[in-house]
């Protein structure tokens, strides 16, 4: 594989060239949509493409964003860096989303993204590179609190979650939980729409792709998606 890690600067074009993917629901938190659609104008140096030149398609993405970090991890993770992490002169990029192809996972294009990422902030005189991580297998472990699930070790001593422990392998050091990264809250009807379930009563709900699960009240369905803040050296 002969890969190249562009800007969206260099090559716009490659914008809409890849499929969705995370759950539908996940594009539902109000201040992430409200914020995604100047994130490649406003910020197109900072919104990264991972091209194979052999076979000229497009592989991966990754975006990030500016902000102005006072060394705190915020709770609300990228619910803060997309309104309150953009007040003020940035000190610091944070990572906001890193996805690749499916056939293209375990081939080092995630690690190569997050090293571009690194080198993207130096460019730009920023101090570090922060992420509000989405752990890859906390889905399969919905009832279990965030805070226990990254204490979770492989005998070597590195995360048992695969994104957590990239992560550490690119020399990112865990800061703490991120409880509140994203609030998606939406009526009963649009959580059907949105994960094709039905929900009869208020109650939880494990839904598939959420890290937490669902809670139903009167009607109104809310989920409260908790990453885990890293951040790296650059």
């Amino acid at each position: 594989m002969k890969l190249a890690i562009v800007t969206h600067a260099e090559h716009p074009e490659l914008r809409g060239t890849l499929p969705e993917f995370f759950p539908e629901f996940m594009r539902h938190d109000p201040i992430v949509e409200a914020f995604w659609p100047s994130l490649y104008d406003v910020y197109p140096d900072f919104q990264l493409w991972a091209v194979d030149r052999e076979f000229r398609r497009s592989v991966g993405y990754g975006c990030t964003l500016p902000v102005q970090w006072n060394g705190e991890p915020d709770p609300r993770g990228i619910d803060w860096a997309m309104s309150g992490g953009t007040s003020g002169k940035p000190t610091t990029l944070c990572a906001i989303v890193v996805g690749v192809v499916p056939d293209y996972r375990g081939t080092g294009v995630s690690a190569a993204i997050v090293d571009r990422m690194r080198s993207v902030a130096a460019g730009h005189g920023l101090d570090a590179l922060i992420a509000p991580v989405r752990p890859m297998w906390k889905d399969r472990y919905p009832l279990t609190p965030i805070e226990r699930y990254i204490d979770w070790r492989l005998p070597d001593g590195l995360a048992y979650d695969p994104w957590i422990r990239t992560h550490e392998r690119l020399a990112g050091e865990l800061l703490a939980p991120a409880p509140r990264s994203m609030t998606i809250s939406g009526s009963r009807a649009e959580w059907e729409e949105w994960t094709e379930l039905t929900f009869p009563e208020d109650g939880d709900y494990v839904v598939p792709g959420a890290l937490v699960p669902v809670r139903f009240t009167g009607g109104t369905g809310v989920y409260v998606e908790p990453n885990v803040w890293m951040v790296h050296s650059v």
